[in-house]
């Protein structure tokens, strides 16, 4: 079948299952009425293996592993927590993993933060959305590679981003925004989108020999999850998002064209980068509404994607060498 935007993700492992078939994935912010969740528990309808769900707390993530368990008991569900902001928990839960499993097949960078009001940074002092959203998935997928490497070819790395990396490139000579005199929530939300679509284009030209792909997803506007619970009127949000993006791109931000979709046919582009085989000859792609679709040029040029892999070995304090 032709995957489209109407498509639910159930209908893309119902059609893909023999591509989950046997598999382990790992699923970062899986919990319950999100993305993740949502995403796990789709994945069910198949015959995976071993899902690993993470979030911070468990309590958000036992009624998912509940459904998983009534859809199909044989699935083994293991819950590991993290905070992907906090680098030292992203090492643990990459330890537990890595103790627990001999390959992963899929990894589906999901979890995420939005629009943190007021200038926040990490223990490390990195300001929070591009820590959580992009160096913890960046440390997590570099501590896992070891297990990615032994599933072999045909293994997966799934990084959800968003239309929001139209608000504004990484500002890789200040990530900081000159430590918060410049912090804009708005635009610190879409540096780190931008970087998840960069991370996938660094990843699928230094996997490309391995056989190994990489894709960045757009899930669509999906208003009914945590992600932007504390915003009190997201409507009204979108006036500040439009100046945001004009200011950083000199490009209007097409978020009308963005009708909201529910969350099964929010989990659908995930399903298809991480199951479809059609797409693998173009890794690193950005997808939306299920297809392969353009992103902005700064989010897929490759010396953009190799800076802003230096500059993240040097925030993490890890070489990240494959």
């Amino acid at each position: 079948m032709a995957f489209t935007r109407e498509t639910t993700g159930v209908e893309v492992v119902n059609e893909l299952a023999d591509r989950a078939a046997g598999k382990t994935i790992v699923i970062t912010g899986a919990s319950d009425k999100g993305l993740g969740g949502e995403t796990a528990i789709a994945l069910a309808h198949a015959k995976p293996t071993h899902l690993i769900l993470l979030a911070r707390q468990q309590s958000r993530v036992e009624p998912v592993i509940s459904q998983i368990k009534a859809l199909n008991p044989d699935v083994k569900v293991t819950f590991v927590p993290v905070s992907l902001d906090d680098l030292d928990s992203v090492r643990k839960a990459a330890d537990t993993i890595d103790n627990a499993v001999d390959k992963l097949d899929i990894l589906i960078n999901n979890a995420g933060v939005m629009a943190i009001k007021e200038y926040t940074t990490n223990k490390a002092g990195i300001e929070l959305q591009f820590a959580t959203n992009h160096l913890g998935h960046f440390l997590f997928t570099k501590l896992l590679m070891p297990k990615i490497l032994a599933a072999g070819p045909g293994a997966r790395i799934v990084n959800l981003t968003s239309l929001g990396h139209k608000i504004g490139p990484v500002r890789l000579d200040d990530y900081n925004f000159s430590n918060g005199a410049e912090y804009d929530p708005w635009s610190a939300y879409g540096q780190s989108k931008t970087a998840n679509i960069l991370f996938t284009v660094a990843l699928a030209k230094k996997l490309h020999d391995k056989n190994i792909f990489s894709f960045a997803v757009h899930p669509g506007n999906i208003f009914s999850t945590s992600l932007a619970s504390h915003l009190a009127d997201f409507g009204a949000e979108i006036d500040e998002i439009k100046a945001a993006a004009l200011r950083n791109t000199g490009r209007p931000f097409p978020i009308d064209a963005e009708a909201p979709k529910p969350i099964e046919q929010g989990i659908t582009t995930t399903l298809v980068a991480a199951l479809d085989p059609t797409i693998e000859s173009q890794s690193g792609s950005y997808l939306a509404d299920a297809q392969i679709a353009p992103a902005y040029e700064y989010a897929t040029s490759e010396e953009n994607a190799d800076r802003l892999w230096k500059l993240s070995e040097k925030l993490v304090g890890e070489k990240f060498d494959i």
